[in-house]
Formats: structure tokens, C-alpha cells, sequence
């Protein structure tokens, strides 16, 4: 697509120069300079997917004291701050009504690894105003093996806390070749952290349109219409920090859950565990629709130079946000989508923690028999005469269960008819059963085999024992027979034709192969098994932490990690995020390194909030070693963990070296993301701390940081 020089300069230049010329067009209008007024464009101006000769350039303009005009723009793009060696002058734009006065332009023919600035011009009155100017850079030419340096974040709560981590990175002004951002760029439920922090309010325009939930006994408005998840955008795009942390460096972007709803599988939420259908394909559409207006990324792909159709991009469940990157010979980067494609939760939320899901035929087939012989994996079928009273007994417990957690009568009953059957565990049938007075039944002679309950779900509905602390050593027998039995889709996070792509894509002769995941790969356990002063001896067990990221796929991601570890010649090294902590860790021989949260809250306090809720409180065992000493019991527990800050925002910086690649961990305190440093800049840079490592074929090593 021919892209015509702006009118002041047609004139002047025969042809719009190509970037890679060694001088642009300039533009000696005697006409007076534009201004900056940032009220035509309140999100200021963003950049992204840069390509060696292409670069999406974004903004949102709209005129502040006529919401309903139409406002016609021009673009610039030069190779000086100053615009007068112009490489693009392009009229006529009219940003999208139908998309929130969204304006994105595809420009192609850059020269690579080129600095350029940008500008959104408009006509007021008998001036012309401007946006922000931006400056994005263009990747390598595919020969280079310069060093590629940039910067890892994810996880910005905008409600409640400051964006310190992002102040910081604007303070350094560091020679970054772009922003990796993976996941949780807003929160759909602006509620979930009390905030009375001033201007860290976050409301929505149309509050009947939201979805209601109820999260920890708290009434809240879940982002659900499309107005909705613009209004989260528009909201987190108005702080300073973050729009000059745009203006300064293009980002690649992809999303995790919190774009959507948070833990979410396709187009299905969990805010209920199972209680509810929380299958919205309409509010899933509305999420990716409002990401693709106001992020940078360069979808629908292939898209040709010129305005891009964000409303051609295909939605749920054909999406594809997946895609790679090269930077010379140094890095071929592969940016994941981990949500669209995956499958549910292996523990499902609703789960009756009675069922035997693996029987003793299937144990046998594992070969784990010998490991489960013990009364405490005995199961009898319920539905046999004998226990004819049992069952009755167990069925009315369901039912007045569900009904305290927020069933109906009617849907309690049928839920307990369907539930209450088939093979189930002693251990939980007589733990029902005792106080009700009713006979228990003997484990003796009885089959093996693993309920619910051996995995640690304990209760009808809940992410306990489902999605959060789940008991590794079961869970990943049980893991490793779905796989097998389900010809590997139980496990399948990427889908098949993602995974292949990804596959194929490390066997280029790239030096380092980099793979961007919304969630950890990091074994993230607390084991507790030998903790002699952990009375309960029924808690003494290792425990995943958190099994909504990749622990919860185990037997895939070992088999992922060993495969890319083999094809890309041991150069490959994955970049994480949503879990708000720090690690650097060896997982299967392949580097981990997660990055902190920009400003969510950090997992230690997340887990002292899970942990006392529990009923264990600060002075006991458990809360000692799951809280206290977390990062002692994380690292105990794994021995690949070559560091790991569980408290801590920020960022990470990687360079990407021929023969190494360098990671710097900014971190500043968790308890400093209420605190504004926007009026004292001064007082932020003694917060931080940095922790360097260097990586080389499937090592971490801690170094000086640079």
C-alpha cells in the first residue's frame, strides 16, 4: 500500500524517501510548530511488533470539548526528534468511532535497527495540535549478531498502587530494543483491592453492564461488556508512567488470564469454582476485542501498511495472538499464548472430593500400586445394596453443603444425585459419615486407587485443592495417566498447531531461542512432608502452590522443555511472569526466568492472606513455612531455584549476547507500591536493589550487576 507524504512537503520530495536512505525528507514550512496538547490524545501515542522494516504505531484521539466529532489526523515518522528529515507524512486518518477512537497504522519500508519518532497531528481551529512524540525502534537486520537488550514486565494493578516500577524504568532511560510485556496489562475486577489512594480509583461508565461475583464474602463488578473492558484501558493508559514508558520503547505484548478473567480457560471464568456455568463467549470477545484496540500488536498478521481493520481480527475461538520475532542471528523470540487454547483445570473446581478418578486397574497401569497400598486410598462403589444407607446419608450432607455455599434446593439435589456415586474413597465417605452418626465402612480388603481428596480437594467448590495447593505427588501420578489416556489433550496449553510453530521455530540457527509464557515454569512447591512439628500429620505432604500455571500441566511441560532444550542445542531460555515474584531457576536443563510484578501484590502476601484464611495463623508450623520462610521452602523444595524474591516489585532486563545472556532483576519493595514518587523522583532510586545472573547452555549464575 502507497503511503503519500504529508501535503506541506509533496512538493519538496518527488518520492516518500524509504527509511533506509540515508536522508529523509525535511520540511521547511514556514507554517509555526505544532503543540502538544495531550487532551486530544488522553492515552497518549504507543508503538509495538517491531519487524526489521515495519512497526505498529498506535494512539486514541478524541476532541475534548466535542466527544462526538470526528477528528481527522495526520501521522509523521522521522529520524529526529526535531521531524525535520521526514520518512512518512500521512493525511486522512480518521480514527475508529466504532473503536473507542482508536487509530492504528501498520508503516513498513523502515530501515532495521533504526530509531525513529512519530507524532499524531490534528487541525484546531487555525492551528495544529500534536500527540505526544514517541520514539520506537526497528529490530536488526537478519545478519546482525549485535546484542539485544530489553526489558520483562507483567502484572500492573492499576487500583490501589503506584506504578514506581515503571518511574524507575523511565529514570534509567536505558538503550532498550523493546518492552516485553506478558500478561495481566489490567485487572477485569477493579475492586478486588481496597484502594484510597487519590487518582488510583478505578469505576466503570456503565456499571449495569458489569458481571456481578462475589469474591472472599465481597460483593464486585466484574468487567463484562465491551464498554466495560475499555473503560479498564482507558483507566490504566491515563498514568504518566506507563504512557511514557510507551512513548520510549516498542512493546511486544500478549496476554494471560486477567485480560479476561482471572484463571480462565478459553472462554470459561472460575470465579465460582463450579457452582455456576461461567461459559461467556460473548464477554470472552468483548476482552480480546478491547485488547486489540488499545494494544500495539500487529493483528490481524500479515496485515498490509496503512490504517489497520482492528475489526478484522479474528476473535474466540479462532484467535491467534501467538507469534515470533527475530533480531539478527542473537534472538528468535516466541511469544506464547497460554489461554485461548488450553484445556480445564485438571482438578475440576466443582469436584466432589470422594470420586475415585484413578482405580486400581489404573494404578496398576502406572505401575503406582505399591505406592497407594495403605487404608487411606481404599474405595468402595457406593452404589452397591450394601451401602445403601451410606449413600442416602451422603446425599443429604451434599446437598446441605451446596445449599451453605450457594446452591439452590433444586439444583443441590440434582447436583448430589450425580455426585454421589460410582466408585468413592473411604478416607472422605467416613470423614462425612462419623459425625453424622452414621456406620462408617472398613478399609480393610478394599480396592486402591486416588479420589479428589488425595489430591487435596477437600471441599464441593473451591480453588483450594483444585487450582491453589494441590498435593504434588498425587497429582502428578494423576496427571501422567490422563495424559496417557487422553492421547496428551489433558495437558495441551497451546494447541497443536501453536505447539508445532513453536517447535519448529527453535531449530533456526538463531543463537538464542527466548520464549515469552504469561505463566511460570518454575516448580513452585512447599514441601511440607518431613515438617515433624506440623502436628496434623494429614497436612505433611509437598504441596504445588499453584497449578493455573504450568505446574498444573506437569507431564507436558517436562516433555516441552526437554524436547526445545534437545532442538535448539540447549540455547533456549523462557521468560515468565503472572505469579508477582522474582525466580531464576534450571528446569529440565532450559533457564526460567520469571520477572516480578510491576505492581500486583507479591505472592507472599498472597499466600499469608490464603494461608490464615485457612485457619492457620502467623505463630503456627504451616504459616511459618508456606509464608514466613517461603523462599527457604521454595528453594529446599527445589533445588533448580537459583534465586527467588517473593516480595519484591518491578521488572527484569535481558541482554541477549552471543555468547551469554544477561538478566537484571530491578526490584524495590513491596511495601512501596502505595507510595507516590511522582512529585519526589529523587526519593525512588535508593528503593531499588538489583540481583544479576548470567545464563550459558542450561546454567544460571549470579554475577555484579552491570
Amino acid at each position: 500500500m502507497s503511503l503519500p507524504l504529508h501535503r506541506r512537503t509533496l512538493l519538496k520530495c518527488i518520492l516518500a524517501v524509504a527509511a533506509s536512505a540515508p536522508f529523509g525528507c525535511s520540511d521547511n514550512s514556514t507554517d509555526p510548530p505544532p503543540e502538544e496538547n495531550r487532551s486530544f490524545f488522553p492515552q497518549s501515542v504507543a508503538s509495538g511488533d517491531p519487524r526489521p522494516d515495519s512497526v505498529v504505531l498506535w494512539t486514541r484521539a478524541v476532541d475534548p470539548d466535542n466527544a462526538g466529532a470526528t477528528l481527522t489526523l495526520s501521522l509523521q515518522v522521522a529520524q529526529d526528534a526535531g521531524f525535520q528529515n521526514l520518512v512518512l507524512a500521512l493525511d486522512g486518518l480518521t480514527p475508529s468511532a466504532e473503536h473507542d477512537s482508536i487509530l492504528k497504522v501498520k508503516v513498513t519500508g523502515l530501515a532495521p535497527r533504526t530509531d525513529y519518532y512519530y507524532r499524531f497531528l490534528v487541525v484546531q481551529g487555525s492551528g495544529t495540535v500534536s500527540s505526544p512524540t514517541g520514539r520506537t525502534r526497528t529490530a536488526p537486520v537478519a545478519s546482525s549478531v549485535d546484542p539485544v537488550r530489553f526489558a520483562v514486565a507483567n502484572c500492573q494493578d492499576f487500583a490501589g498502587r503506584y506504578y514506581n516500577a515503571w518511574q524507575r524504568m523511565v529514570q534509567l532511560d536505558e538503550d532498550l530494543d523493546f518492552v516485553l510485556f506478558h500478561g495481566d496489562y489490567i485487572y477485569e475486577i477493579p475492586g478486588s483491592v481496597p484502594t484510597g489512594l487519590e487518582g488510583r480509583a478505578v469505576t466503570f461508565s456503565d456499571p449495569g453492564s458489569t458481571l456481578p461475583v462475589t469474591l472472599l464474602g465481597r460483593s464486585l463488578q466484574a468487567a463484562n461488556s465491551l464498554s466495560n473492558y475499555r473503560d479498564l484501558y482507558r483507566r490504566y493508559r491515563s498514568d504518566a508512567f506507563l504512557q511514557q514508558a510507551h512513548e520510549r520503547y516498542p512493546f511486544i505484548v500478549t496476554w494471560d488470564d486477567h485480560e479476561y478473567s482471572d484463571d480462565c480457560w478459553g472462554d470459561h471464568a472460575t470465579y465460582t469454582d463450579g457452582r455456576l456455568n461461567e461459559e461467556y463467549l460473548e464477554r470472552r470477545r468483548n476482552a480480546e476485542l478491547a485488547y486489540f484496540e488499545y494494544m500495539p500488536l500487529d493483528v490481524p498478521p500479515g496485515a498490509d501498511a496503512g490504517p489497520i481493520d482492528v475489526g478484522a481480527a479474528p476473535r474466540f475461538p479462532d484467535t491467534r495472538i501467538w507469534r515470533d520475532f527475530e533480531f539478527g542471528r542473537t534472538l528468535k523470540l516466541n511469544v506464547l499464548d497460554y489461554r485461548t487454547k488450553r484445556p480445564s483445570h485438571l482438578i475440576p473446581g466443582d469436584g466432589y472430593p470422594g470420586t475415585v478418578v484413578m482405580d486400581a486397574a489404573a494404578l496398576q497401569q502406572v505401575g503406582a500400586t505399591a505406592d497407594f497400598a495403605t487404608d487411606v486410598f481404599a474405595y468402595v462403589n457406593i452404589d452397591d445394596p450394601q451401602y445403601g444407607s451410606q449413600k442416602s446419608a451422603l446425599r443429604d450432607a451434599y446437598q446441605v453443603l451446596a445449599i451453605a455455599q450457594g446452591l439452590g434446593l433444586a439444583d443441590a439435589s440434582a447436583r448430589a444425585a450425580q455426585k454421589v456415586q460410582g466408585n468413592l474413597a473411604v478416607t472422605y465417605v467416613n470423614e462425612v459419615l462419623g459425625p453424622l452418626g452414621q456406620p462408617t465402612i472398613d478399609p480393610a480388603g478394599k480396592p486402591r486407587g486416588l479420589a479428589w481428596i488425595h489430591l487435596g480437594k477437600r471441599t464441593l467448590f473451591s480453588r483450594v485443592g483444585s487450582r491453589y495447593i494441590v498435593i504434588q505427588p498425587t497429582f502428578d501420578v494423576y496427571a501422567a495417566w490422563c495424559y496417557a489416556t487422553t492421547q496428551k489433550s489433558c495437558q495441551d496449553a497451546l494447541g497443536a498447531e501453536q505447539e508445532a510453530s513453536l517447535r519448529q521455530s527453535v531449530t533456526s540457527p538463531n543463537t538464542w531461542h527466548m520464549v515469552a509464557s504469561s505463566v511460570s515454569l518454575t516448580r513452585m512447591i512447599w514441601d511440607l512432608s518431613g515438617k515433624a512439628d506440623i502436628t496434623d500429620v494429614s497436612l505433611r505432604n509437598r504441596y504445588y502452590f499453584d497449578v493455573d500455571q504450568w505446574d498444573g500441566f506437569p507431564t507436558k511441560k517436562r516433555e516441552l522443555l526437554e524436547d526445545l532444550r534437545t532442538l535448539a542445542g540447549g540455547n533456549v531460555l523462557f521468560l515468565c511472569g503472572d505469579i508477582h515474584a522474582s525466580f531464576a531457576s534450571v528446569e529440565e536443563g532450559v533457564p526460567i526466568l520469571t520477572a516480578p510484578a510491576i505492581s500486583s501484590s507479591t505472592v507472599l502476601s498472597e499466600a499469608a492472606e490464603a494461608v490464615s484464611g485457612a485457619g492457620f495463623p502467623s505463630g503456627s508450623p504451616v504459616y511459618r513455612y508456606t509464608v514466613t520462610l517461603q523462599e527457604q521452602t521454595l528453594r529446599e523444595s527445589n533445588p533448580g531455584i537459583a534465586f527467588v524474591n517473593a516480595d519484591a516489585n518491578g521488572y527484569t532486563v535481558v541482554e541477549a549476547r552471543p555468547d551469554e545472556a544477561l538478566a537484571t532483576f530491578q526490584l524495590i519493595p513491596s511495601d512501596q507500591v502505595t507510595v507516590n514518587y511522582a512529585d519526589q523522583p529523587e526519593a525512588l532510586a535508593p528503593h531499588f536493589t538489583r540481583r544479576a545472573f548470567v545464563i550459558r547452555q542450561g546454567t544460571i549464575t549470579e554475577t555484579t550487576p552491570p
